[in-house]
């Protein structure tokens, strides 16, 4: 039976690392302790030599855990390594759209600066005419100043509409840029729980990993 396994052992270690270090030293020197096993002539002799097997087949029976143990390592670094990689794609993912979603928010803040100096220039305008109607009550020309303050009060008008209309506009964008704003936050959020989360589950195998080595 011991022989079968010896054998056995020969046969898988060829298969996995046939040439590898000390592999073809170790089956020669195998072989030869047990022809010389045989061939012994005294019990002391034949003792010697089977002790001589049993520490080659030690050896060898040594070196193929350590190449399986290997091996397995390689698997799981390679599993490991191809998670990291679907992560770090996942998250180039995010990134680019948080970018994307960040490069929106400014262009929209930029166009509401614009509607809200537009807005400025349209009081500044309204003051200016409010002035230009006071001087114009006092003027001598009262038929002229009435037609005068009816073109100011259909201009006033016309700029009140457009006031509104542009503060509508602006309430607007406000909205859209709090709903962006939330969205943003909402991400950084999922980005910064799927951070702990991978790193609960890399702790986890750390922890698998290290029992399963005990």
């Amino acid at each position: 039976g011991s022989f079968c396994s010896a054998d056995e052992v020969i046969r898988k270690r060829l298969l996995i690392d046939g040439d590898g270090a000390g592999d073809d030293r170790r089956i020669n020197l195998l072989v030869k302790s047990f022809i010389k096993w045989c061939n012994s002539g005294s019990q002391e002799e034949g003792y010697l030599q089977y002790q001589r097997m049993l520490s080659t087949l030690s050896q060898c029976e040594f070196s193929m855990g350590k190449t399986l143990l290997v091996y397995d390592m390689n698997l799981r670094e390679m599993e490991n390594y191809e998670k990291i990689y679907k992560d770090i794609v996942q998250y180039n993912s995010l990134y680019i759209f948080k970018e994307n979603s960040i490069a929106a928010a400014h262009e929209k803040i930029s166009e509401c600066k614009k509607q809200i100096l537009q807005a400025k220039r349209i009081r500044k305008n309204r003051q200016e005419y409010d002035a230009l109607a006071k001087v114009i009550q006092h003027h001598p020309d009262r038929h002229e100043t009435l037609k005068q303050l009816e073109a100011l009060g259909k201009e006033l008008q016309n700029l009140s509409h457009i006031k509104e209309n542009v503060e509508d506009k602006l309430e607007l964008r406000r909205k859209q840029f709090h709903v962006l704003l939330s969205t943003i936050h909402e991400l950084q959020q999922t980005l910064e729980n799927d951070e702990k989360l991978s790193e609960a589950e890399e702790s986890q195998e750390t922890q698998m990993e290290a029992e399963a080595k005990q």
